[in-house]
């Protein structure tokens, strides 16, 4: 039986967890991708907590729509660097969450790096 796209990056998702967990001092900077938004969240995994989040959905409450493209991506990634440094959070491990790092993934992971995150 073949593996659907999902299932595929479900299995990619189970073995990246495994290796990679966010602390209070650095967090893990996830992303989930739908068709019509992207989502960031940076999780403190020992106490189980969310420490900041961002999305293309909350951008867009404040004007103007974002598409689900690469610019928004970076701006959602320059968002949370933003809150994260405002909780003085400089580091983190950056979980792609199974999707391959590529376009919208990639385009926010440098949004957070120009946003003064480091991974």
């Amino acid at each position: 039986m073949k593996m659907t796209k999902e299932q595929a990056r479900h299995r990619r998702k189970i073995r990246i967890r495994k290796k990679v967990s966010g602390t209070a001092a650095r967090p893990r900077l996830v992303v989930f991708r739908s068709n019509k938004h992207l989502y960031a969240q940076l999780v403190d995994d020992v106490n189980g907590a969310t420490l900041a989040s961002a999305s293309t959905q909350v951008a867009a409450k404040d004007g103007e729509a974002l598409n689900p493209n690469c610019e928004s991506a970076a701006r959602v990634g320059k968002d949370i660097a933003a809150r994260a440094l405002e909780q003085k959070i400089e580091t983190v491990v950056f979980d792609r969450n199974g999707y391959i790092y590529h376009g919208k993934i990639k385009a926010l992971a440098d949004g957070a790096r120009e946003g003064g995150l480091k991974f």
